[in-house]
């Protein structure tokens, strides 16, 4: 069992959800806002994507990220920052023309997802670790440009955090550990209950988590009602977790939530199994991040 347990919110994601929730934020104001109030509520790292301010939809907009991080940086609250390093994947076949994307088609170059990053310098950020189902929708993540993308990643110094969606990525993100483009300790997040990906089961945790590395620390997080029940499970089984509204809008059944309730819970389900929750200092130590502030923990 995790006895010291890193608890990371994704804020808001960049999926439809706004229509279904009015907690989810969508401005830069309001997505630094939550997640601050996480962090206040016991997040250790605030994941977070760009939305377009008037649509709510999808921005991969550099400016955006940028106010989100400085009101995050400029707040009295600390927090690790991690920013998703993933859009522009989004794969749909047109009707007329299967070889050409459709409406929601949605493709971003390597060098085009790591431009945030590499401007902003987070402490932390996402890879995803291969192509998948999702939904009717097939996310992109060629390995050649997972490569060129890890090692953009890597000279930036940044800590990047491999999802996996399947098992088939975790086998990618150990052959990019064979490579040499991961440095130090690497840090997995498994990503489960998405359609098609892994199931989000006690059983479908425990295999990914045999078939990393003896260095490797590891996340999982699952989505919708299974968000909850995988925070127990993969602090039982010795990993760290991940909660928020880009994953799961709900409290309970019929109660949407906000992110700092969220967090509260998940806290609370920690400590009940006799575990803490580590402070963004403690966590930068512990993942040898770099410190935006330029000064020790």
């Amino acid at each position: 069992m995790n006895k010291n347990v890193i608890l990371s919110c994704a804020v808001t994601g960049a999926g439809d959800t706004t229509a279904k929730s009015p907690h989810v934020p969508v401005t830069p104001k309001e997505i630094a806002d939550s997640a601050i109030k996480a962090a206040k509520a016991g997040a250790t790292i605030a994941h977070v994507h760009a939305r377009e301010p008037k649509t709510g939809g999808l921005s991969h907009d550099v400016s955006l990220y940028q106010e989100i991080v400085e009101r995050i940086r400029e707040s009295e609250t600390d927090v690790i920052i991690n920013i998703t390093s993933g859009g522009g994947g989004d794969w749909v076949p047109s009707e007329d023309d299967p070889t050409s994307g459709g409406e929601g088609t949605d493709i971003q170059t390597p060098e085009e997802r790591h431009e945030p990053v590499g401007k902003l310098l987070p402490e932390m950020c996402t890879l995803d670790c291969g192509s998948t189902n999702f939904g009717n929708m097939l996310y992109v993540s060629p390995t050649d440009w997972l490569r060129r993308q890890a090692k953009l990643v890597q000279e930036s110094g940044v800590k990047p955090e491999l999802e996996c969606f399947d098992t088939g990525h975790v086998r990618f993100a150990n052959q990019l550990i064979n490579e040499g483009l991961i440095d130090g300790d690497p840090l997995y997040q498994f990503c489960l209950g998405i359609p098609w990906g892994a199931a989000a089961d006690a059983e479908t945790l425990s295999y990914m988590k045999s078939r990393i590395p003896e260095n490797g620390r590891w996340a999982a997080f699952g989505i919708g009602r299974m968000q909850l029940p995988i925070v127990a499970e993969s602090v039982l089984q010795g990993g760290n977790i991940r909660v928020g509204l880009e994953d799961n809008l709900y409290l309970k059944k019929g109660q949407l939530a906000t992110n700092e309730q969220l967090v509260d819970k998940a806290a609370g389900i920690v400590q009940s199994l006799g575990s803490d929750i580590m402070t963004p200092a403690e966590a930068r130590k512990e993942l040898n991040l770099l410190n935006p502030y330029g000064k020790e923990d």
